[in-house]
């Protein structure tokens, strides 16, 4: 499976008054392993970017003076996020704003959507930790992920934590707690053992000759006796 985790800085909040993508950062992940191979590119957006932007992502409007146009980058971009799934954290603002860019090229108001599927780390952070924060800073907290690095927002920077979150945040197990015993549980009554992205694969004994041998009898017995044999129903 090939996931892009994808995050933009823009001029402003909405695309419907004008304001354009100023930075993408894409990280690759596939089979949940991060290949090393990215996309990132700064944008001329061909107006002002606005004071409170800066303050969040500190790109300034003379940084961008000499960077290319988003219809520059528009091809090569596409063709890395083609048809693969998209993983970004509050979708809709840096879809919306994705579609408003390839829109201003001629291309279909929901572009993005036609060529990838999106995943959307906000939506699954609230259902994972319903009433509790879950900004890119409160995941990275809860997962113990070091984001000490991160003193202002940056389209790769923060796709790059959004992989480690994302991976955290998918790859860990529940314990269900049937015992009724809420000792180390947290507010949900579940108790959450992280389990490492990158961990070696489970060790597969198979069984000996003998034992096998002593299955088969055994799965005879259970016919004998007028049993449904599911595993041999399962290797028909």
């Amino acid at each position: 499976m090939r996931q892009i985790v994808l995050d933009t800085e823009t001029t402003g909040i909405d695309p419907k008054q004008g304001h354009r993508i100023i930075e993408i950062g894409c990280v690759e992940v596939i089979n949940r392993r991060l290949t090393g191979n990215h996309f990132h590119v700064y944008i001329n957006p061909q107006r002002e970017v606005e004071q409170e932007a800066i303050e969040v992502h500190g790109i300034t409007n003379e940084m961008l003076a000499d960077k290319p146009l988003f219809r520059d980058v528009a091809q090569e971009f596409e063709e890395f996020i083609q048809g693969a799934q998209l993983v970004i954290h509050n979708a809709a603002f840096d879809v919306g704003f994705m579609d408003h860019e390839f829109g201003m090229l001629g291309k279909p108001s929901n572009f993005t959507h036609g060529i990838c599927t999106v995943l959307d780390t906000l939506a699954l952070a609230r259902q994972l930790h319903p009433g509790q924060k879950n900004n890119l800073d409160a995941l990275c907290r809860r997962y113990g992920i070091d984001n000490s690095h991160r003193t202002l927002h940056g389209a790769l920077l923060d796709a790059e934590i959004l992989a480690e979150v994302y991976l955290f945040m998918t790859g860990g197990q529940t314990n269900l707690n049937l015992s009724g015993n809420n000792a180390g549980a947290d507010s949900q009554g579940e108790t959450v053992r992280l389990l490492p992205a990158d961990r070696k694969p489970l060790k597969v004994i198979r069984a000996s000759a003998d034992e096998q041998e002593e299955h088969e009898r055994r799965l005879d017995l259970i016919e004998a006796k007028g049993g449904a044999c599911l595993w041999r129903q399962t290797a028909d």
